[in-house]
């Protein structure tokens, strides 16, 4: 029979899991989907440079399989499929600069690509429990969504010139938030920290139909243009390959979303920046999912919706909470449940924050607030456009 307690427990489960829209961290195996159009002859150079590619692949930790399909309809369309144990490895080997470098001659003879990413629920056959025969760990339930994707790029520009970056960034015209008849841009935030600037987008449709949108408005190009300048790693906007280099390395996907109750008139947002000792940073991104997770079963967190953006060692988590930041700063990172905030000085790079471990565990909340906030550059919704 169950309990009283276990009904309460398993009924804010399904309150937490209904308001969770994104997380990698559940330990599922993930499907990864890739689509390519090759161009028209490059066929066989295609399939040259991927089996050069899967050779490599086959090392990485945490793979597991992949296939290549090609269209029984059009020889120009392409179909490569992989499974890995879970998600984070995955996302450390596809965000590394190995992964940049091996794919450069697929980029030689495709068109177009599109990558899709899906934590398995179920399988037919044998693996029809949680657990499959393997002892893989299938998704235990599906996630309730809000049809919102959200992403972030990151970049750094170079020490001096952060001020008159900030204003750059901060004047420009919002281009028009209608992609088309599904798309919709929803919201931008853009914060800085230092010399390190990080561009949060909001969509409800396709990303990748809402970027190339974005990148294709004359005023946000004349902003790229205007801040090429200054920026650390060199690009050239004219040069396709540049370009592409230079936004695959700064994409910062968002690992983890959470959302606690609705905005109220005195909701803010804010960004809070995590840089994180070498090789350390999905445990990072994982520690402070995991503390997201437990503020979403308190009525009393001030967090309305949280979101980590993780790449390499970057972590950044955007924020939206009523009362503002500096109203109580441990709640807001969770700091109360003593084993976690115990792991989280020993997993940041405190030189990068500009302090030492023993500071940051005296005085936890109000120094790493001080240190990890970032500036606010501008945001702005659909309906500010």
């Amino acid at each position: 029979m169950t309990t009283t307690s276990e009904r309460r427990a398993e009924s804010r489960t399904r309150q937490v899991s209904q308001s969770i829209s994104q997380s990698v961290f559940d330990g599922s195996p993930l499907r990864v989907v890739l689509l390519v159009d090759v161009h028209d002859g490059a066929q066989q150079q295609f399939l040259e440079a991927y089996e050069q590619m899967c050779n490599q692949i086959a090392s990485v930790p945490g793979h597991v399989s992949d296939q290549l399909c090609q269209s029984i309809e059009n020889p120009s369309q392409w179909l490569i499929t992989s499974e890995w144990e879970s998600a984070p490895p995955f996302l450390t080997w596809v965000n590394s600069e190995e992964h940049v470098q091996m794919v450069r001659p697929l980029h030689n003879c495709v068109r177009d690509t599109r990558s899709l990413r899906f934590h398995i629920v179920r399988e037919t056959g044998a693996a029809t429990a949680k657990t499959d025969p393997a002892g893989r760990r299938l998704q235990a339930a599906p996630r309730i969504g809000d049809g919102v994707i959200r992403h972030a790029l990151t970049f750094t520009v170079k020490p001096g010139s952060e001020e008159t970056v900030a204003k750059i960034l901060a004047d420009y015209a919002s281009p028009q938030p209608r992609v088309d008849d599904t798309t919709r841009l929803c919201r931008t935030s853009l914060f800085m920290h230092g010399n390190r600037v990080v561009r949060a987008v909001e969509v409800r449709g396709d990303l990748l139909a809402a970027l190339r949108h974005v990148a294709r408005q004359p005023e946000v190009r004349a902003v790229e243009e205007a801040i090429n300048p200054y920026l650390e790693q060199d690009r050239d906007l004219e040069d396709p390959e540049s370009a592409r280099v230079f936004f695959t390395r700064a994409a910062l996907p968002a690992v983890h979303h959470v959302t606690n109750g609705q905005d109220t008139p005195d909701t803010e947002r804010h960004a809070l920046y995590y840089p994180a000792r070498e090789g350390r940073g999905m445990r990072l991104a994982e520690l402070l999912a995991e503390l997201d997770a437990a503020a979403a079963d308190d009525p009393d967190s001030p967090v309305v919706r949280s979101t980590i953006f993780q790449r390499d060692d970057v972590v950044v988590r955007l924020i939206d909470l009523r009362g503002g930041l500096d109203a109580d700063p441990a709640p807001v990172f969770g700091l109360h449940d003593r084993t976690r905030a115990a792991e989280l000085p020993e997993l940041l790079d405190a030189d990068a924050l500009g302090a030492d471990v023993s500071a940051l565990k005296k005085g936890a909340a109000a120094r790493l607030l001080m240190l990890a906030r970032m500036d606010l550059i501008t945001d702005r919704s659909a309906s500010d456009a």
